[in-house]
């Protein structure tokens, strides 16, 4: 089961590398929402992008990657694990969110974002990192204790509805 799970989270780990590709094809300035304001407030005066379409990107970004998160947690647990009860589910889509978690800090914030030009969008440099020691921290924190409360969430929906 340990290794179901840490392949389960590898592969949406993998995903989540995806969906940052395919948004960062055609320059990373059309991920910028991920970024601080003052890099976006740069972005659109330099002409890069603009309001709008930094929240298009953004609604999509959430709108496509959030449902498929859950679907793939929730497929993954209950319907490819077959989990049973709030514990069952809570402790593997916690362990699944958790490699998730390590992946997009470790290989995409960390490594990705923070030691290749990838990410780097013309004309903001000198606002680098983009990523901060307060932003890593409240990352880690959130992706810690926010995949906690989701996993617990679902849980107690699934546990009620999967009898």
């Amino acid at each position: 089961m340990i290794v179901k799970l840490i392949v389960e989270g590898i592969l949406l780990g993998v995903l989540l590398v995806l969906f940052c590709a395919v948004g960062i094809r055609n320059g990373a300035v059309n991920m910028v929402f991920l970024y601080h304001q003052d890099v976006q407030d740069r972005c659109v005066k330099n002409g890069l992008i603009t309001r709008e379409k930094i929240k298009r990107n953004r609604k999509l970004f959430k709108g496509f990657g959030i449902p498929v998160y859950f679907i793939f947690v929730l497929v993954s647990t209950y319907v490819v694990n077959g989990a049973k009860g709030f514990w069952s589910g809570f402790w593997q889509m916690f362990a699944i969110l958790s490699i998730v978690n390590l992946i997009d800090r470790l290989l995409i914030d960390e490594y990705w974002v923070g030691h290749t030009k990838a990410w780097e969008i013309p004309g903001t440099e000198d606002m680098k990192p983009y990523i901060n020691t307060k932003d890593k921290i409240g990352k880690w924190l959130m992706g810690t204790v926010g995949f906690a409360i989701l996993s617990a969430i679902l849980s107690g929906i699934m546990s009620l509805l999967v009898k």
